[in-house]
């Protein structure tokens, strides 16, 4: 005969999405899964999801909205995934509004390995400024300090983000620490402004290691143990003790 149709949402179950303690929001959201069943099991399928978050909601700060965060899953523990940095990009409508025209747009990009093992691939973009009491309406670099200008970025890119772990390199990411160090760098060739490291990609891995992750979470802050309901009384003493002090006591 035929086959009844369930409800699929009959067989899912949900968990609780954990962000990186370099986020303010620890508790960042759910997810759905199907229940563990015959050879599916349901930790295993939720073992690389990517989840999309803004920045705003990561930090509880309104003006950080242009931000948007990957994560993804690397482990299960109970009914919590134990997520890690994946990507940053920048809103389309924040990119959007950075493009006038009357000035040049400088792009440069860079792949470069932290000190953990994870080789990044950093876009960054800027643009060019015009003086505090210019007359001419446009402001275009010159096809040679356009050169420059990359060259420099890529160094800085590849210094700022080679020379630390993975987790100080969002934290520099958040405040836009390379790109203010772009714009003081490269003011000798030409003003900048607007310098955003527009995304982040993660190209390679290194192998899967449990307690980095868990230094990364602060080693599940939340789930410490239950406080006993039941207070111990007095008289209950811990076995060991209690026959060390009885041999104590012949000896004496």
């Amino acid at each position: 005969g035929k086959k009844k149709q369930g409800d699929p949402f009959m067989k899912k179950e949900w968990y609780d999405i954990k962000a990186p303690t370099m986020f303010s929001t620890r508790q960042c959201g759910k997810t759905l899964v199907t229940r563990t069943s015959g050879t599916k099991i349901a930790s295993e399928a939720l073992k690389g999801r990517v989840l999309e978050l803004n920045l705003a909601d990561l930090n509880n700060d309104e003006d950080q909205g242009y931000k948007k965060i990957k994560l993804c899953v690397e482990e299960i523990q109970g009914r919590n995934c134990l997520t890690d940095f994946h990507g940053m990009e920048l809103t389309r409508d924040k990119q959007c509004a950075l493009i006038r025209k009357g000035q040049t747009l400088i792009e440069g990009h860079a792949d470069v390995k932290t000190t953990d093992g994870f080789v990044v691939r950093l876009f960054c973009i800027s643009f060019t400024k015009r003086r505090q009491d210019q007359v001419k309406s446009n402001c275009y670099a010159r096809s040679a300090q356009i050169r420059k200008i990359r060259k420099k970025m890529v160094e800085i890119m590849t210094k700022e983000a080679g020379t630390v772990q993975l987790r100080e390199l969002v934290k520099k990411l958040i405040p836009e620490v390379i790109g203010k160090e772009i714009e003081k760098q490269t003011q000798g060739i030409f003003p900048l402004k607007d310098t955003h490291i527009r995304k982040v990609k993660i190209i390679k891995k290194p192998k899967f290691d449990i307690t980095k992750l868990m230094e990364l979470h602060g080693d599940g802050d939340s789930d410490a143990g239950v406080t006993m309901v039941v207070e111990e009384s007095s008289e209950a003493q811990n076995l060991l003790t209690a026959s060390a002090n009885a041999t104590t006591g012949d000896d004496e």
